[in-house]
């Protein structure tokens, strides 16, 4: 993969989280649950400023950013608080694995980048019910 390549594909795995967090926070109740409500929030707007870092980084690289889909499924019902955290768990892990990619594509500043998102969306999964693993976002074999 290219370094361009990495760059639209993390954009296109931002899109889609940006998605799938707006959709949660909008099922969520912050009278009821405003700790999961907070870091619902709080996981969209890290989202969707990465989204505008990484678009700005593909078209610095000369490229076209790849496009938003008009909609993403979400990773379950997201009906119940379980679901909620689940979905979140679930989108966090997906972008984990999209940064770890885009870390071994990439070099200098560009890897930097990927590295230090990768360490907080790793630290976010733990707010969502993960365990911490030895290397977040790269399968075991």
């Amino acid at each position: 993969m290219t370094p361009l390549q990495a760059l639209q594909r993390t954009l296109a795995g931002e899109h889609a989280a940006v998605y799938v967090y707006g959709v949660l926070g909008g099922r969520v109740s912050l009278s009821r649950e405003p700790e999961l409500a907070g870091l619902l929030s709080t996981a969209y707007v890290v989202h969707r400023g990465r989204r505008d870092q990484l678009t700005a980084m593909v078209r610095a690289k000369g490229g076209d950013p790849v496009a938003a889909e008009v909609s993403y499924e979400l990773p379950n019902a997201a009906t119940t608080q379980a679901q909620l955290r689940s979905a979140a768990l679930v989108t966090e892990r997906r972008c984990s694995a999209t940064y770890a990619d885009m870390a071994g594509s990439t070099s200098r500043a560009d890897r930097r980048w990927a590295v230090d998102a990768l360490t907080d969306t790793a630290v976010r999964e733990l707010g969502f019910g993960g365990r911490p693993d030895a290397y977040p976002g790269v399968a075991e074999l």
